[in-house]
């Protein structure tokens, strides 16, 4: 079980300033260090990683995105999407995608911090943001999005022992990734690893 009271202390004590998120960045390239198609540069993006204060345990809230979707459908994956030019910072992109997606209001959720930055073989560097959710909310999906939406226990999610190392094709190349599966869901790729990145950051 997740001691709720430390680990909130950890995120307060070791997540970066949204003014000072670390030039560290994780990615698809951990591990796959001979990665000759990796994006010359690399488009900015934001999401939110939802923890949901629920009284049985805290949880993390996933999208399963639309089958229709041109990015990555139907993967599972957090709230977010690329930073427009009028966003003030990934803070003000991961909240505003997130109402657009799944109608989550801001007045629900607390920004906490943010964590490494995380490239994908896509060509986006995303920036995760960690928000603390009150419960009591209400969603509304847009279904050009999102398919559903669901909630894992953190209990599950920082259990080192359920981040499993996998290996596929893609591009025709051996491509190693993290795996998370939860039932019937499969969380995997840039949803696990950033998951993971976080990990080793509150338990280094």
């Amino acid at each position: 079980m997740i001691d709720q009271t430390d680990f909130e202390q950890r995120l307060r004590s070791r997540l970066d300033a949204f003014d000072r998120v670390s030039a560290r960045t994780r990615g698809d390239a951990d591990f796959n260090e001979d990665w000759p198609e990796r994006p010359a540069t690399f488009r900015p993006a934001a999401v939110l990683a939802p923890i949901v204060k629920r009284p049985g345990g805290w949880t993390m809230l996933f999208t399963q995105r639309a089958e229709e979707t041109p990015a990555h459908p139907g993967q599972i994956s957090f709230p977010g999407g690329r930073v427009h030019e009028d966003d003030a910072n990934a803070v003000e992109t991961a909240l505003r995608e997130t109402l657009e997606e799944i109608g989550l209001e801001r007045r629900f959720i607390e920004p906490v911090g943010a964590w490494d930055q995380y490239e994908t073989g896509t060509g986006f560097r995303i920036t995760p943001i960690v928000g603390l959710i009150e419960p009591g909310f209400e969603l509304k999906l847009d279904p050009r999005e999102v398919a559903s939406v669901f909630e894992a226990p953190l209990s599950f999610l920082f259990d080192p022992s359920n981040h499993e190392r996998r290996e596929g094709e893609w591009r025709g190349r051996k491509r190693s990734y993290y795996a998370m599966p939860y039932g019937e869901r499969f969380v995997w790729g840039a949803t696990a690893g950033m998951i993971r990145a976080l990990y080793e950051r509150l338990y280094p």
